[in-house]
């Protein structure tokens, strides 16, 4: 993965809180075209692919007609849509803002825009990721709970030292994660949502493992930066999963989890619920 926006101190421009101004006057008329193209594409890629909610979002924040939304206009919709805001952010920024925004219900976006001769990849994560891959799964008001509820388990797992650990259920729940919907499988994770061959690959390939959800075993587990996901949890519904973060003592899974090994890239382990095992048995 790129490193050119990673940052551990604010850069020139940047206020002390990682926030910036977008400057959406720096945007060309090819950017909102790349945009809008692209967007409507994928929005009809996905069309049985992606959660219901993902796509109802799209449709209520307009990203697929807009081009790169300037947030001091769309942070109005948004906020009434979701309750959430849009903050422009340099790029990646550290742990301890980006848990912070997210409890105050802000979500960190990037401020520059993937270039090149394709606008299917970014080897970062780039503002049409952030918005585009994220914001959508907001309309649904459990999902936005989850996110605010992490952001303040975030503050807590900084303060002890297990922030790594719980990056993970990030990592494999908000940007590729899979949900059970309409008696099989969709994606709702960012990473796959912007991308249409991982979302693919994610959902009908023979080559990746799905897991049943279970937290202890998927913050052990170690994933690629720079090639599709070998394995992937999924989640039984938005609800299961914010009632995961409210009732479970995340001590209590950072005290279970800290002193075993990481599982590595697609390795199995006794104990994993394949999702078709469990489909058959239900």
């Amino acid at each position: 993965m790129g490193a050119a926006h990673f940052f551990e101190t604010p850069p020139e421009d940047v206020a002390e809180d990682w926030s910036m101004s977008q400057n959406w006057a720096q945007f060309t008329q090819n950017d909102h075209d790349r945009w809008s193209h692209f967007a409507a594409k994928q929005t009809r890629a996905l069309q049985g692919l992606a959660s219901d909610t993902f796509l109802e979002g799209v449709r209520a924040l307009e990203l697929d007609t807009m081009g790169v939304p300037d947030f001091d206009r769309w942070n109005e919709r948004l906020r009434e849509v979701t309750g959430w805001e849009v903050v422009a952010v340099p790029g990646v920024i550290p742990n301890e803002p980006f848990f912070k925004m997210l409890a105050e219900r802000k979500f960190p976006v990037a401020d520059f825009l993937r270039q090149g001769p394709s606008f299917e990849y970014s080897d970062e994560p780039d503002m049409f990721h952030d918005v585009f891959g994220h914001m959508p799964m907001f309309i649904d008001p459990t999902f936005g709970e989850f996110m605010s509820a992490y952001g303040r388990a975030g503050i807590r797992a900084e303060r002890q030292g297990m922030s790594d650990w719980l990056g993970r259920l990030y990592l494999h729940t908000v940007e590729f994660g899979l949900i059970r919907q309409g008696g099989g499988l969709r994606a709702y994770g960012a990473g796959l949502m912007s991308s249409y061959a991982e979302t693919v690959h994610a959902l009908t390939s023979g080559a990746p493992r799905r897991l049943q959800f279970d937290l202890p075993r998927l913050m052990r587990t170690q994933w690629p930066f720079d090639e599709f996901q070998p394995t992937y949890f999924v989640i039984e519904s938005f609800d299961a999963l914010l009632e995961e973060m409210e009732t479970t003592s995340l001590k209590h899974v950072y005290a279970s989890v800290s002193d075993l090994p990481l599982i590595p890239i697609g390795e199995s382990v006794p104990g994993d619920c394949e999702y078709e095992k469990a489909g058959a048995d239900a």
